[in-house]
């Protein structure tokens, strides 16, 4: 599984692991992977925060950051990040915080501390994801900053490669990729519509040889249902230079869940996931629950576009991390149709161990297939 991606960034198996939680991207780096830590939601000073606890753990081996910088969203012109936020607030209507807070209040969740209110655009826009890639860079072993939404702008591609790392962008389409080639991206994420998150309409398994032929010799990750290493060789066989993961990773032993939230991952069926724009403003696939169905009904608000419907939900997103118990109802739960694969909670080493076992055996099963 050992692929020239691997020589470029120091590591030894080609699985790129997606997670919010530094322990995971700790614990992947140490087995042999790459850890990705997802900057959303962070203040630049809270990133930091991040990333000396992973520096003074994560010894000599390597990393990422992923940003969200997409395409096109609301207030694109605007370069001052306190007066876009003032700017974007005052384009979000009352009926849809009215609404937000009306489906958390009817279903029992309590209010957050005064004390523990935020910003509510942390990432999502160039203006504000800029200052987390200047983090970023600022850490040696960031070898890798991904964008988890259309390609870069051209002056952050250029930042990063000038300081030496690999810039990843996901896509999920053809077109898209041969964007991310032509902006000079080093590595194509193609994630099928099966994956966690903002995801596209085409299956993996037509995405990622069409991306692959498309952007050759640009190396690519294939994302998407990745859950074995029997899904690992497939996209091997199909061209990939690695997989990229993230559901697979929600919960691990080391990841900081709530209990609750595992257990509605453990609980869940592969055909218990939507892609909807309830959360983000985009599609996102995520476990559906009542929160989600409640945005779908057309007697309701329509959710707004990027970053204006983030804005509305970041206090909800918060308050089902506090209170998981009470909101997994109604709480933000991205997640692939893999997790009808997750059933327990294993150690992240465990996970990569089964990964390689798993790998090994689907490759030795089709050379056993080979005319003798």
């Amino acid at each position: 599984m050992h692929t020239d991606l691997c020589e470029r960034l120091g590591i030894d198996l080609p699985i790129f692991a997606f997670t919010h939680c530094r322990d995971v991207v700790v614990a992947v780096s140490k087995a042999g992977g790459i850890g990705v830590l997802g900057a959303v939601g962070f203040t630049p000073e809270q990133l930091k925060v991040e990333c000396d606890w992973i520096d003074e753990r994560i010894g000599d081996k390597p990393y990422g950051v992923d940003i969200v910088i997409p395409g096109k969203y609301e207030g694109m012109d605007q370069v001052d990040p306190e007066k876009l936020e003032e700017q974007l607030r005052s384009m979000i209507p009352d009926q849809h915080r009215t609404f937000a807070k009306k489906v958390f209040a009817d279903h029992g969740v309590p209010e957050l501390p005064a004390e523990d209110k935020h910003h509510e655009l942390l990432g999502w826009t160039a203006v504000t994801a800029a200052p987390q890639v200047d983090e970023a860079l600022r850490h040696p072993n960031v070898k890798l900053i991904a964008n988890a939404l259309g390609t870069p702008p051209e002056d952050v591609i250029e930042q990063c490669q000038n300081a030496g790392r690999l810039v990843a962008a996901l896509c999920g389409s053809p077109r898209q990729a041969l964007k991310h080639k032509e902006a000079g991206i080093d590595i194509i994420i193609a994630q099928g519509t099966e994956g966690g998150g903002h995801t596209g309409e085409v299956g993996s398994l037509v995405l990622w040889p069409q991306v692959i032929d498309a952007v050759a010799p640009t190396p690519v990750l294939a994302a998407g249902g990745i859950g074995t290493g029997r899904q690992i060789a497939a996209a091997m066989a199909l061209g990939a230079a690695g997989v990229w993961s993230g559901s697979l990773w929600l919960a691990v032993e080391e990841a900081e869940a709530p209990p609750a939230q595992k257990e509605s991952y453990f609980s869940a069926s592969s055909r218990d996931t939507v892609r909807s724009r309830s959360f983000t403003g985009k599609p996102c696939r995520m476990l559906k629950n009542e929160w989600t169905e409640a945005w779908e009904n057309p007697e309701n608000p329509d959710p707004l576009g990027m970053p204006l419907q983030g804005m509305v939900t970041m206090e909800s997103i918060r308050r089902s991390h506090q209170y998981a118990e009470v909101a997994q109802p109604v709480a933000f739960n991205p997640v692939g149709q893999v997790v009808g694969m997750i059933n327990e909670s294993e150690s992240v080493r465990r996970v990569m161990q089964r990964l390689s076992e798993e790998y090994l055996g689907a490759v030795d099963r089709l050379d056993s297939l080979q005319p003798k």
